[in-house]
């Protein structure tokens, strides 16, 4: 979005409509396990890696029909905000700390304008389809407070 690279590149998930015969497709174990990790502390995507290294689910989707977040919201272990907008406003909460000791990095500083302008728009999507509440705005002297 930032940068100037061009194109599109990596790899793509093989269409299946069903999980591999060698996989654990037990859905009740496998909403068992989503809760107790949403419990620890995990956020989701690094549940469903936990899920598809320690426990043989390569993809939720195919044995529960939803995605981990829809599972944990449905069983009320949903979060306040969503994930991606999480991880940007704790990149620029350091973005942040970092430019209060050092005041002088302008490159910094515009990176922390353009991580900012991605949580604006990104809050601006989940506004318009009432995934956060509709009075909800970025702030940054606030910013330590959401975050924490």
């Amino acid at each position: 979005m930032h940068s100037k690279g061009k194109g599109s590149s990596g790899s793509s998930k093989p269409h299946s409509q069903s999980p591999p015969e060698w996989s654990n497709s037990d859905k009740k174990e496998i909403e068992e396990i989503i809760v107790q990790l949403s419990d620890e502390g995990h956020t989701n995507a690094s549940i469903g890696t936990i899920l598809r290294d320690k426990h043989g689910v390569p993809d939720v989707r195919l044995v529960t029909g939803e995605r981990i977040s829809q599972t944990l919201s449905r069983l009320g272990q949903s979060s306040g905000l969503p994930e991606d907008l999480m991880s940007l406003m704790r990149r620029a909460l350091r973005l942040i700390d970092h430019l209060t000791q050092n005041s002088k990095d302008i490159h910094n500083r515009r990176q922390l304008e353009l991580c900012e302008s991605k949580i604006r728009r990104l809050s601006r999507y989940y506004r318009e389809n009432n995934q956060i509440d509709s009075e909800w705005t970025y702030k940054r002297d606030q910013l330590r407070l959401m975050v924490e």
